[in-house]
């Protein structure tokens, strides 16, 4: 891979360059019209770019979008829907509110709780909400494992209503709203007539089509032993791509180190024996959940996992021993140096 190519590099600080300044369409000539938004918001920086004669228009929506779910999924935002939700203990949920716990829970059951949205307090308790770090307190940590039992968020999906059984629970959406936003960027594009777009969330990647000259997006997928590197490329068209890794938000103490990606099960920072996951899906909401879940599930049954939904996603998996594995549906559109191992469907 020592050919000059343009990437957008996940999981760390995301670069979006795709096309050049003034693309011309792969059909004519004619030079199509771009727009590019820079964001902050859910906590991280965003980028928005779309090509086409409503480029503008779409960026902007897109922008209004990403400040509008901010506002009202935001565990940082003290009035947002979840905030009051959190402290109230109760909430009717708005459409796109409902729609997170609808999946959030779903994903919650399908993984066995490797997916937990009720894992706030324990995040809360390590400080990774606060940028406090801390290591808790046993006894005080297992009370805060208790109060993450999703099995105690009473929802009822036609209208929305939402309460909590347990006195001091909380839920949080930081595993899912990105994935689930930039998948409502493609719904704007679309609707805008954009065909080619890209949008990066703070690590989290989504394109609408292919880049304006036909050929797929590039993104490369960052090595977490160093910022500056990355273990292989992804060609991409119409795609979400998603890294979670333990290697993204942690602190040392003690010369152990402590990362965000919690084990619900312990309440501890998973020890999977995997460095990274990155997951390829046409839904971006999926795609970031299942990024968690086959972190904390681990290369056993992540792999089973991948096996029984492989019409859904496929996966990229390193583990702590630098072994790559990429499952079959992307084999022929992924690169790497290193050595790769293929996980093949299992009858």
């Amino acid at each position: 891979m020592n050919r000059l190519i343009t990437v957008i590099i996940i999981a760390g600080i995301t670069f979006c360059c795709g096309c050049r300044e003034n693309p011309k369409s792969k059909d004519t000539d004619v030079e199509l019209k771009s727009s590019t938004k820079e964001i902050f918001a859910m906590d991280t920086y965003m980028t928005v770019t779309a090509y086409g004669e409503n480029a503008d228009k779409a960026a902007e929506q897109a922008e209004n979008r990403i400040h509008e779910l901010d506002a009202e999924l935001s565990t940082g935002i003290e009035d947002s829907l979840i905030a009051v939700l959190n402290k109230k203990g109760s909430a009717e949920l708005t459409k796109d509110a409902a729609y997170l716990m609808k999946c959030s829970l779903e994903l919650w059951k399908k993984t066995d709780g490797a997916f937990n949205p009720a894992i706030y307090p324990v995040m809360e308790e390590w400080g990774f909400t606060t940028k406090e770090y801390k290591i808790p307190d046993n006894d005080i940590l297992r009370q805060k494992v208790q109060l993450s039992d999703a099995s105690k968020i009473k929802f009822d999906e036609n209208s929305g209503r939402t309460e909590f059984e347990i006195d001091g629970m909380k839920v949080d959406f930081g595993g899912i709203a990105k994935g689930y936003t930039s998948s409502e960027i493609m719904h704007i594009f679309e609707e805008n007539g954009i065909t080619s777009g890209i949008v990066s969330l703070g690590g989290n990647v989504q394109v609408l089509g292919s880049k304006t000259d036909g050929s797929p997006w590039r993104v490369a997928i960052q090595n977490p032993n160093d910022d500056d590197s990355y273990i292989g490329i992804l060609e991409i068209k119409d795609k979400a791509v998603i890294t979670s890794g333990s290697y993204e938000r942690y602190f040392i103490e003690d010369g152990k180190t402590y990362h965000h990606i919690i084990n619900p099960d312990t309440g501890y920072p998973a020890e999977s024996g995997l460095k990274s996951v990155t997951i390829v899906s046409d839904d971006g909401t999926l795609a970031d959940g299942l990024s968690t879940s086959l972190f904390v599930m681990g290369f056993d049954k992540a792999k089973l996992f991948w096996s029984d939904n492989s019409d859904k996603f496929d996966a990229i998996l390193l583990t702590d021993e630098e072994k790559l594995y990429v499952t079959e549906g992307i084999t022929d559109s992924f690169d790497s140096d290193m050595d790769m191992t293929i996980i093949e469907k299992e009858d």
